[in-house]
């Protein structure tokens, strides 16, 4: 799987020097992601920073639902777009992580029929072109967990959006239940009674035979 795009050049991000004090270095004043925003409202350059330190893990998550094809457009949208509504962030949250995967869950979600197509395809083939570059890295090529990868995808796109959105930031990018109601702007129960709905879904599609068992744990 490639890694995130570089900052292209000709674009807001561009022209970012990263090294020495001048953007902050290691001064605590401004070291997490809030100052780091903060600072980029005088100095935009500096809001390269946070693209270097997120955008790997946004890449791989964007990655994994739509594939390589895709990331690379989406990671480089997420922060941009966070760029232009960067003065609206809320400074009280020191990681940006949250706001940054609900900015790419929203670019995901234009994409909801590809990812729902190539979750089908994987469900009844076995393999698809667009979910090969995920499918590869979540599931090993074992013959035992090779077989597991259609009925989970088929479970996966079976989920409503929602449900199926809250489930993967959990899974996949690890964010907890008020970080997942950060990034998504719902109430911290909302986001337990879709993961749990979520969850019983995928279990039950996926009946008890423990040959799914380690290969959907992080899931379900």
């Amino acid at each position: 799987m490639s890694g995130p795009p570089p900052r292209a050049g000709g674009t807001e991000l561009d022209g970012a020097e990263l090294g020495g004090t001048e953007l902050g270095g290691t001064d605590p004043d401004w070291a997490d992601d809030a100052d780091v925003v903060a600072r980029s409202l005088e100095r935009p350059e500096a809001f390269a920073r946070l693209y270097d330190r997120h955008a790997p893990d946004i890449h791989r998550y964007v990655a994994r639902r739509l594939g390589d094809s895709m990331a690379d457009d989406i990671t480089a949208d997420t922060f941009l777009t966070a760029f232009r509504i960067r003065a609206r962030y809320d400074r009280a949250h020191p990681n940006a992580r949250p706001w940054l995967y609900g900015i790419a869950g929203n670019l995901i979600g234009r994409h909801r029929r590809t990812e729902v197509r190539a979750l089908k395809a994987l469900a009844r083939t076995g393999h698809d072109p667009v979910a090969a570059s995920w499918s590869e890295t979540w599931v090993e090529r074992t013959d035992s967990r090779v077989a597991a990868q259609g009925p989970l995808a088929g479970a996966l796109a079976a989920l409503s959006a929602g449900d199926r959105h809250v489930l993967l930031l959990v899974a996949w990018a690890d964010l907890g239940y008020q970080e997942v109601a950060q990034a998504l702007d719902i109430p911290v129960g909302t986001v337990r009674s879709r993961l749990n709905r979520a969850r019983r879904k995928v279990r039950a599609a996926l009946g008890a035979d423990p040959a799914f068992a380690g290969d959907t744990a992080e899931v379900v």
